[in-house]
């Protein structure tokens, strides 16, 4: 059975889906709705809504506020390539390289195995080395399979899968 983070989160997919990437939505309405704590809305949208995981989320606080989601675009290759490099850094945590995998999921830039496998290679039992350095190591190992995948990606173009940039 779903977690109620889950279930947040797919309403919320479900909702930016039917509205081309962009709601606004009042916390208190989505608490009641899924009879939870406003702050359990927090924890979804900074959790499974970041930039990592191709989201901008804006609020404004008051009577009158709402809090705006922003569904962000990926394209061309290079520009994704050098998007995601970006976010990732010089060193990244588990919680945000998988973040930015299914994100590439999500986008159809790589495929479920493609994404399993490259969740199993930057995976904290697998990197067994201290901190910082398994950050550091992550980050390498994450970019490296990044360029290889997107770089390939051209060739999957008209192959009718779904997965082409």
């Amino acid at each position: 059975m779903p977690s109620i983070s889950q279930l947040i989160e797919s309403y919320l997919k479900k909702l930016l889906a039917q509205s081309n990437g962009l709601i606004e939505i009042q916390r208190n309405e989505i608490a009641e709705k899924f009879n939870c704590v406003p702050a359990q809305i927090n924890y979804v949208l900074a959790t499974r809504f970041s930039v990592e995981h191709g989201f901008l989320v804006e609020s404004r606080r008051g009577g009158g506020g709402y809090i705006r989601i922003i569904k962000l675009p990926l394209n061309k290759e290079v520009e994704t390539l050098a998007y995601l490099s970006g976010l990732i850094g010089s060193e990244i945590s588990q919680q945000r390289a998988e973040g930015i995998i299914n994100r590439l999921l999500d986008e159809g830039l790589v495929t479920k195995r493609e994404a399993d496998l490259m969740s199993a290679a930057v995976n904290r039992e697998v990197l067994r080395v201290g901190l910082p350095a398994r950050d550091q190591l992550r980050a390498c190992i994450l970019k490296a399979m990044m360029a290889s995948l997107l770089r390939n990606n051209k060739g999957r173009e008209g192959r009718g899968d779904g997965h082409g940039m």
